[in-house]
């Protein structure tokens, strides 16, 4: 069996980040979805906008957007990539969980896998940052792939949508 090359590290064993300048630009995009589940009375504030904090939904999003645009600057061997989109939904599932999903398009070298996972990931913080002061126990979790194209590995679609 021949001894795969790992990508991000150089002959000395060094981390690097893998030059894309010789792919091609293409139309890339990725969806991600994570769970916050808390308890069914925060669930029931959250759904009504009276927790303490405020607009829990719109800071997640926010939070979510801002996320996705700074993720080479969160997980180091990322590009930078020309975001073209990003949309983050936190939708309801009683009685006691939210699911948020956000999408990221960019048409540049590379995907934007961890724009997404990441737009996901901090949005979920967000959402726990918000509730905490009325549910310590909130968690965060199932954080997942669920759709990418473009580029030469094609589409990716996760068996757990279907």
């Amino acid at each position: 069996m021949a001894k795969k090359r790992l990508t991000h590290i150089d002959s000395k064993h060094r981390a690097k980040m893998v030059n894309v300048s010789e792919k091609g630009i293409t139309y890339r995009k990725a969806v991600a979805s994570c769970t916050v589940t808390m308890k069914p009375g925060t669930f029931k504030l959250l759904k009504l906008n009276k927790l303490p904090k405020g607009d829990v939904l719109e800071v997640s999003r926010i939070a979510g957007i801002n996320a996705a645009k700074l993720t080479h600057l969160l997980i180091p061997l990322c590009h930078p990539l020309s975001i073209t989109g990003v949309s983050v939904e936190l939708r309801f599932q009683p009685p006691k969980r939210v699911i948020i999903t956000a999408t990221a398009e960019a048409i540049d070298r590379t995907g934007v896998e961890m724009e997404a996972l990441t737009a996901v990931a901090v949005a979920g913080l967000a959402v726990y940052d918000m509730c905490k002061a009325v549910d310590k126990a909130v968690v965060i979790g199932d954080i997942k792939l669920l759709f990418k194209s473009g580029g030469k590995s094609g589409i990716y679609e996760s068996v757990l949508v279907r």
